[in-house]
């Protein structure tokens, strides 16, 4: 009896054992797949980037390559800082929803109530026009002038004066078309009805709130540790063109870390932000005049991956790229940022996700 007891004993580890192995294999199959695929794409010798993939708000992948620093040769790490371009929108398009909530806006007042001079050649420009980019606004970022000023350190009140006289491209909610200009007002907007500035708005409501403690708006002069440096590739590699951080401003400026995106995903999932029925409004798959979805909420794309909605975003400044992407069902955040604007992260970030779903 006791033989036959010891034996059982033995069985019942050996089913225990076997039945965790598959996970872990499965988990040692996926970092090697993941490795694969980016080891691919960012050389040891080159501008490099930091993924993580999280599910249900752990990390289940986190791994820097490639080079932070090329003149110094030092090597990427996870905790680097990074330009996030155009990530930016969502912090913009969750701080006017957080002023909404406050009852110190609408989402249909028009423009005009902020920014009385505005020349809207009688058309009705609201907020929500200008979270949707549906707006027919010209967007500053497609103006050759662009050139003239990238260099210049501007308020928004002149950034706005730059691009408000131009022609309009459509009427309001005909078209959607991305545009920068409309989160520039966003950001001004901001400021009028809260009495900080941008920076300091994102920095206190949002930042300080969620311990973001690598998060902020970009410096060209502030010593920011863990910095990533910028580059392009013309052939070779180049450090990124200079502009003033005051042109992407509200559309475009923030720099963050994976890690820090990860807890900024994470506060929007739990409505540490904004109420239930607010933070539906973001991920809205709002429509044109004549009804037709235009793909966007406030501040993400509303698409789908491998038949799964998907909320997701890209970035795109000198000399960096970024892109996020949440899978809601499966409860899957993937991030990729990239200190050179030759090696987007867009694609990279989608296949990662989908082989997150795959496990």
């Amino acid at each position: 009896m006791k033989l036959i007891s010891s034996f059982t004993i033995f069985l019942l580890l050996c089913s225990a054992f076997f039945l965790q192995f598959p996970t872990e294999a499965n988990a040692q199959s996926l970092d090697a797949k993941i490795d694969s695929l980016l080891e691919s794409t960012f050389t040891p010798d080159g501008p490099g980037a930091v993924f993580l993939v999280a599910i249900a708000g752990k990390p289940i992948y986190r791994k820097a390559f490639g080079l932070a620093n090329l003149e110094l040769k030092v090597p990427m790490n996870p905790e680097n800082v990074f330009e996030i371009g155009s990530m930016t929108k969502q912090f913009t398009a969750v701080s006017i929803l957080m002023l909404m909530e406050q009852g110190k806006l609408q989402l249909d007042d028009e423009i005009t109530k902020f920014i009385p001079d505005y020349p809207t050649r009688g058309k009705s420009i609201t907020v929500h026009h200008l979270l949707t980019h549906t707006s027919g606004i010209k967007s500053f970022t497609s103006m050759k002038s662009l050139r003239a000023i990238e260099k210049q350190d501007l308020t928004p009140t002149e950034l706005i004066d730059f691009f408000k006289n131009e022609e309009m491209d459509f009427d309001p909610g005909e078209e959607y078309k991305y545009n920068n200009s409309a989160y520039v007002i966003l950001g001004y907007i901001i400021e009028v009805v809260s009495g900080d500035t941008y920076a300091d708005f994102v920095e206190k409501n949002i930042f300080q709130k969620l311990e973001m403690n690598s998060s902020q708006y970009a410096s060209h002069s502030q010593v920011i540790p863990n910095r990533a440096y910028g580059y392009h590739q013309k052939g070779e590699y180049a450090n990124k063109n200079y502009i003033s951080l005051s042109l992407p401003y509200s559309s475009g400026s923030l720099m963050s870390t994976v890690d820090d995106m990860l807890k900024w995903n994470e506060a929007i999932k739990n409505n540490l932000l904004l109420k239930p029925e607010t933070t539906a409004k973001v991920f809205d798959n709002y429509t044109l005049n004549n009804g037709d979805k235009i793909q966007y909420g406030y501040g993400w794309n509303i698409k789908s991956l491998e038949g799964s909605p998907n909320y997701e975003h890209g970035g795109s400044i000198f000399g960096f790229k970024s892109m996020g992407v949440y899978l809601p069902e499966e409860d899957i955040y993937a991030i990729g940022l990239s200190n050179c604007d030759c090696n987007s992260p867009t694609v990279l970030t989608r296949d990662i996700a989908k082989m997150a779903m795959e496990k």
